[in-house]
């Protein structure tokens, strides 16, 4: 009996022994599970942490690479304006030099200039004097004006305020009409002395070769007879021709042929 009971006793003490045991790994295995789950708990954090230094990293090299971008861009265009700018100074330097050259080259026209007006406003003089002489020894047409042209450029020629160039151009007009007298037909009124009585005509030019006149009433006619300096009335077989002269020269009628008075022609001296 007494057998029993120790075996009994002792199982229950191995039981309990085991208990404890089973107690003991199972706290310790509690503890380990909570060490564990606070080292993976760490390691997402650390995680996280880091992928979110991570995604500031790669934010700032996006921003960084912007910014770089951006500086190139710039740079670029600072070499454009630098190679534009290169150009552009190379430009003013030849404009530079170039006007350099011109200046010396004025310089040396004005320098030539007085010489030149020296010899030019004398030949002038006599361009103005040949053509009144001329002009007092053509066929007396359109007077007046002619002379008044003459007139003028005595007076121009004397004043300060024109250039040399504009009187020398005023001059050579004034020839250049001269010369398209000879070229044209003109018809024009004006008054004649005729037979010591002043008298309103018709007077009708052809070219420098014929100046006849006609009265208003066709009761004469008549021309500039060169070799006497004088008119000379005409014979009425010219009056039709006279008046489809005028006719033509006012544009009246269509240009046609006409039998005119036209003097000899003078024996070479």
């Amino acid at each position: 009996m007494d057998c029993v009971f120790l075996r009994d006793q002792l199982r229950l003490a191995l039981r309990h022994v085991i208990v404890a045991c089973l107690a003991s790994v199972l706290l310790t295995d509690i503890a380990a599970a909570q060490s564990a789950e606070q080292l993976l708990v760490q390691a997402i954090n650390e995680q996280a942490d880091v992928d979110s230094r991570s995604q500031q990293s790669q934010l700032r090299v996006v921003q960084l690479d912007e910014q770089a971008s951006e500086y190139f861009g710039e740079y670029r265009v600072a070499l454009q304006q630098l190679e534009r700018l290169r150009i552009y100074n190379g430009n003013l330097e030849r404009l530079v030099a170039d006007q350099e050259e011109e200046k010396v080259s004025i310089n040396e026209q004005l320098g030539n200039f007085g010489e030149m007006e020296q010899g030019i406003v004398p030949l002038m003089y006599d361009m103005i004097a040949t053509l009144k002489s001329f002009i007092a020894l053509d066929i007396p047409f359109s007077q007046l004006e002619r002379q008044s042209r003459v007139e003028r450029l005595e007076t121009n020629i004397e004043r300060s305020d024109l250039t040399v160039s504009e009187k020398y151009r005023q001059i050579m007009e004034a020839y250049q009409i001269e010369t398209s007298y000879g070229r044209n037909i003109e018809a024009y009124m004006g008054s004649l002395e005729i037979d010591g009585v002043e008298r309103k005509v018709d007077l009708l030019r052809v070219g420098r070769i014929l100046l006849s006149y006609q009265t208003p009433d066709l009761s004469e006619t008549g021309f500039w007879d060169k070799t006497s300096n004088s008119w000379k009335a005409l014979d009425s077989s010219y009056r039709r021709a006279i008046t489809d002269g005028l006719r033509i020269a006012r544009k009246q009628a269509a240009p046609s042929l006409l039998e005119l008075p036209l003097p000899a022609a003078e024996a070479a001296q």
